[in-house]
């Protein structure tokens, strides 16, 4: 029995999907996926998307396979555009693209011989209005992808907003509309969000005014939400609640073994959720008994003691959880495709068990363990050049916020005994 014959009962549909001009491809990645244990669902789900991507190469003119990758781009949009609409939720939108992006990408790999691949993006706003926009903010502005992924996720919001109230030229944008949109926004976005939002319009307006797309620069009509210093709390939960969060995992099953390291890691060292991703076999010094994080910001490197329970604990996961693979990376996805963890996933794995532990905090994930690691440092009377140092703080303001919780040195200011606690 072949791979597509043991998915569809009806022999039409296997007929159909082998009559397609990407029907033996398709049977070949289908044959790949089933070997590596995907479900039923997600095979089938794939079969119809890699359909659908052949369907529409195929009319925007591709003739033969090596004309694949040059459509796959505007495959993932023309796809949300069809199916993205069927939910509300970002989210979801997100895991539709992302399903499209990896088993397109991951079919190509398989028929095409040197085809790497590639991080796509849906298609960028403005893009026939102002084409040179990002290139600016590229070349002559500096910006990371980190930076651009955030102006193409807040322009294609106004873009949407503009061709929902029926603007179809920038010249026609007026105040009104500008403030209509941002009004808009702020009953979705919050205080930080708005403010981004505001940043990334002003330099935007400014370009459009600069460029002589529009006669008035609108940056002036984005007004500046005041933000206070340190106007916030750490995000941090007591040491017995991280005690209920650790005892929350059923550390037999192998994911669960995984996640137990992983919370380790965040509570006990404040470590980042991307310097918990790039963390490799390598960075773990059994001899020395430390642990090596050269990913911090700042480009510097730090080296921990190896404590005993985090030793002991990834140890048992290397030993007993861990893929055997090439592939030097510590931690890896539990189900298939089998791929080095991403840093979202680790913010996803704490706010997990965050909930599953019943503790509620605002914005739970790794940045509530690495908020409780730094208070259990500020209780401990270290002083706040050593604890920025440990956990990796490039200024020194950063540290300064958890000053507002150190409860028994602003009990003793509050007594008199001011100079002693200063």
């Amino acid at each position: 029995m072949s791979a597509l014959e043991s998915y569809y009962v009806r022999p039409k549909t296997v007929d159909r999907v082998r009559g397609t001009w990407l029907g033996p491809q398709i049977e070949r990645y289908v044959e790949r996926l089933a070997a590596e244990r995907y479900s039923r669902s997600t095979i089938l789900r794939t079969i119809r998307t890699l359909t659908e991507f052949g369907d529409l190469a195929k009319s925007r003119g591709a003739h033969c396979l090596e004309d694949l990758p040059s459509h796959v781009e505007g495959f993932l949009t023309h796809y949300l555009d069809c199916h993205g609409d069927k939910s509300q939720s970002r989210r979801r939108r997100g895991t539709l693209f992302a399903h499209a992006h990896a088993h397109v990408e991951g079919m190509l790999r398989l028929v095409l011989p040197g085809f790497a691949g590639g991080k796509i993006t849906l298609e960028r706003p403005f893009q026939e209005s102002v084409p040179t926009l990002f290139d600016h903010l590229q070349g002559e502005r500096g910006y990371r992808a980190t930076t651009i992924l955030r102006y193409v996720h807040h322009l294609r919001s106004l873009e949407q907003f503009l061709q929902r109230i029926g603007v179809s030229s920038l010249s026609e944008v007026s105040p009104m509309m500008v403030s209509a949109f941002l009004a808009e926004s702020a009953r979705r976005l919050g205080p930080n969000s708005m403010q981004g939002r505001g940043g990334v319009l002003r330099i935007f307006f400014r370009y459009l005014h600069r460029q002589g797309m529009t006669a008035h620069d609108l940056s002036h009509a984005v007004e500046r939400g005041r933000r206070y210093r340190q106007a916030s709390l750490p995000r941090a939960i007591t040491w017995v609640e991280v005690q209920r969060v650790l005892d929350a995992v059923d550390r037999r099953a192998p994911v669960g073994k995984r996640d137990y390291v992983i919370l380790l890691l965040l509570v006990t060292y404040g470590l980042r959720s991307r310097e918990v991703e790039a963390l490799t076999l390598d960075d773990i010094d059994w001899k020395r008994e430390r642990l090596l994080i050269p990913a911090r910001k700042g480009d510097h490197s730090t080296a921990f003691p190896l404590s005993t329970a985090v030793g002991e604990a990834l140890l048992e996961y290397i030993r007993d959880a861990r893929p055997s693979l090439a592939d030097r990376h510590v931690f890896f996805r539990a189900v298939p495709p089998i791929a080095p963890l991403a840093w979202v996933a680790i913010g996803q794995i704490a706010s997990r068990w965050l909930r599953r532990a019943g503790i509620a905090v605002p914005r739970g994930g790794s940045h509530t363990l690495r908020h409780t690691c730094v208070q259990q440092l500020v209780n401990a009377g270290f002083s706040f050049k050593a604890i920025g140092d440990y956990v990796g703080h490039r200024s020194p303001q950063s540290t300064q916020v958890y000053g507002k919780v150190a409860v028994e040195a602003l009990r003793e200011l509050a007594m008199g005994n001011g100079e002693e606690v200063l």
